[in-house]
C-alpha cells in the first residue's frame, strides 16, 4: 500500500512568496525555503516585512488569484492520482492554498494556518505539527503505508530521505550537489515514470 507525498510550491505551483515579491516590488520577499532552511525564521522575516509595508492577507490573496499551476502539473497529478494515493504536504497556509487546490482539481492537502487580525493583517502562523512533512510521512508509515516523496527544497529533504523512494524535482543546483544520492528530475513525465517504477 503506497502513498505519494508531494511538496506543493516549486513542484506543482510557482512559489507564492516569489510571485508576491514581484507583484509588490519587495525583493526581500523572494527568500524561500530554498534559501533558508529554518522555516520559523523565514516566516518571522516575511511577517516583519509585511508589517513594515502595511500589507496583509488581502494583497497576497490577490496575487495568488493570478497564479496558475506549473505547465503540466495538473495532468501529472491527475495521472498520478489515478494510479495511487497522493497527499500534498506543504508548509504553506490554508488561506493561500485554496484557490490553487481548485486549479489542481482539489487534491488532498495537509498544510498550516495563518493568524489573521480583523483588519487583514497577518499577525502570526500556526504550524500543524513540528517537522510537519517528516512527521506526516512517519505517521503514514505507522499505519501501514509505504511512502514515496518528492520535493525541491531543504524542508523536503527529511520526508524524501525517510521514504522508500524519494526524488528531487526542479530543485536547486546546490541541493542537488549536496545530495547526489537523490535522483533529480526537471520534467513531470520523468518524475511520473520514477514514481511508477517505485510503486
Amino acid at each position: 500500500m503506497n502513498i505519494v507525498c508531494l511538496d506543493m510550491e516549486g513542484v506543482l505551483v510557482p512559489e507564492i512568496w516569489i510571485a508576491f515579491a514581484e507583484a509588490s516590488g519587495i525583493p526581500e520577499l523572494k527568500r524561500t525555503t530554498r534559501d533558508e532552511p529554518d522555516y520559523h525564521k523565514l516566516m518571522d522575516f516575511r511577517l516583519n516585512i509585511l508589517r513594515e509595508h502595511g500589507l496583509g492577507l488581502k494583497e497576497i490573496q490577490a496575487t495568488i488569484a493570478g497564479i496558475a499551476p506549473l505547465p503540466g502539473a495538473k495532468a501529472f497529478l491527475d495521472e498520478l492520482r489515478a494510479t495511487t494515493q497522493v497527499i500534498i504536504l506543504s508548509d504553506t497556509f490554508e488561506q493561500f492554498a485554496q484557490p490553487l487546490m481548485k486549479k489542481l482539481g482539489w487534491p488532498t492537502l495537509f498544510c498550516n494556518t495563518l493568524e489573521v487580525a480583523p483588519d487583514g493583517a497577518i499577525t502570526g502562523f500556526r504550524m500543524r505539527c513540528e517537522q510537519s512533512k517528516l512527521t506526516t510521512v512517519k505517521a503514514l508509515q505507522s499505519i501501514g503505508f509505504e511512502t514515496i516523496a518528492a520535493g525541491d527544497s531543504f524542508n523536503d529533504l527529511a520526508m524524501i530521505q525517510a521514504s522508500k523512494a524519494g526524488f528531487l524535482f526542479k530543485s536547486t543546483e546546490q541541493i542537488k550537489a549536496d545530495h547526489p544520492e537523490l535522483p533529480a528530475f526537471e520534467a513531470f513525465d520523468d518524475l511520473l515514470g520514477a514514481i511508477k517504477a517505485a510503486l
